[in-house]
């Protein structure tokens, strides 16, 4: 049954992304994000949030859409590099180092190739909100393999700062998340995407 149940999150994941690439106007693509998110973490089986947690009735805390924030970036060379991460009960992840993006106003993010699942690009991050108002892990900008995917053509990437999320094991340690890297940890601050929580 935990296997179903996990398919059909990663299912739902993927088509809530989907929903977001065909909605023409990013603002009103992030309200979907925000609101396909709530909807999975409130009543999904596989909600790594508590089932006492008070997010599943107030929603995951996000700040508010900025159009500013959000990219179409070139895939840049980068030094090749082989990452081999614990991941506790899902054995061993691997990543290749397959090229970084220069992200206006954040500086250069490492884009990674995540072995496991049939491939995919990955890019966390871990600016300097980290531990404050943003998970200490850091936040994922992109993980492709498990559908979170934004889109992009054969040669750019849609990188949206809007739509940095945090990792399952912020809310449940029995999560094991591959976490940033050097090549992902930045000095300052990104004011975007998914906070630990809301603002008045």
């Amino acid at each position: 049954m935990d296997r179903l149940e996990l398919t059909d999150w990663r299912r739902r994941v993927a088509e809530l992304y989907a929903a977001i690439r065909a909605t023409p106007d990013p603002a009103a693509a992030h309200a979907v994000w925000r609101h396909g998110r709530d909807d999975l973490f409130r009543h999904h089986p596989q909600s790594p949030l508590p089932a006492d947690d008070p997010l599943r009735e107030s929603g995951l805390p996000y700040l508010a859409y900025d159009a500013a924030l959000r990219f179409e970036l070139a895939l840049l060379p980068a030094e090749p590099a082989t990452l081999r991460l614990d991941t506790g009960g899902d054995g061993t992840t691997t990543l290749e180092r397959t090229g970084r993006v220069e992200v206006p106003g954040v500086g250069s993010l490492d884009v990674w190739w995540l072995g496991q699942y049939g491939g995919g690009l990955f890019v966390p991050l871990r600016d300097a909100t980290a531990g404050t108002t943003s998970y200490g892990g850091g936040r994922y900008l992109l993980d492709t393999a498990k559908g979170a995917d934004l889109g992009g053509t054969h040669d750019r990437l849609v990188v949206d700062l809007n739509f940095a999320y945090h990792p399952s094991c912020r809310y449940d340690p029995a999560w094991v998340c591959p976490l940033a890297p050097a090549g992902n940890r930045v000095d300052v601050p990104v004011e975007a995407g998914e906070v630990l929580a809301a603002r008045s």
